[in-house]
């Protein structure tokens, strides 16, 4: 879809790479763990920063459907665990969050650790996206460049069509 440095961002039909993972917990998880469901995998900017939050918060608020839809939900940034911690416990959040690698991590296999533009600055940062994994590990669906108010209930709706 948009150019990166890694080439081609991830679309529909291609295959998740199952790359590992760190948890706040200390564990790690990674897509092979979600065989039989669908995942819904949203990568975000930053933590504690106003769109960040709504959308984790918004997912929250659904989790409980989603689980009805056989889909999990899993928040991806390269923040630490321990400021996922704080993170989660700050506002309430009920969706699990893992912590991409600084390098060659699944952001960056995805084509979604990218060039970015704000203020006319050019830097390397995440590109809000969501991925819709199917239970054979598969991008069923690919959100780029989301805008956060509704995104969640518009993913919830892909995840009961699925």
């Amino acid at each position: 879809m948009g150019d990166t440095m890694a080439g081609t961002t991830i679309e529909p039909g291609e295959a998740i790479p199952d790359i590992a993972l760190e948890t706040p917990d200390g564990g790690s998880v990674r897509i092979s763990d979600f065989a039989g469901q669908n995942v819904v995998l949203f990568f975000y900017p930053k933590d504690n920063t106003p769109g960040c939050t709504s959308e984790a918060k918004d997912f929250s608020a659904l989790k409980d459907q989603f689980a009805a839809a056989n889909t999990a939900i899993l928040g991806i940034s390269k923040d630490s665990p321990k400021k996922h911690l704080n993170f989660i416990a700050k506002h309430g959040l009920t969706v699990p969050l893992a912590s991409d690698a600084e390098t060659g991590g699944l952001s960056d296999a995805l084509g979604i650790w990218a060039e970015k533009q704000m203020y006319g600055k050019t830097y390397i940062g995440m590109v809000r996206t969501t991925v819709m994994v199917d239970p054979a590990g598969k991008a069923a669906q690919v959100w780029h460049k989301v805008k956060v108010k509704g995104h969640a209930e518009e993913v919830l709706a892909a995840a009961k069509a699925l």
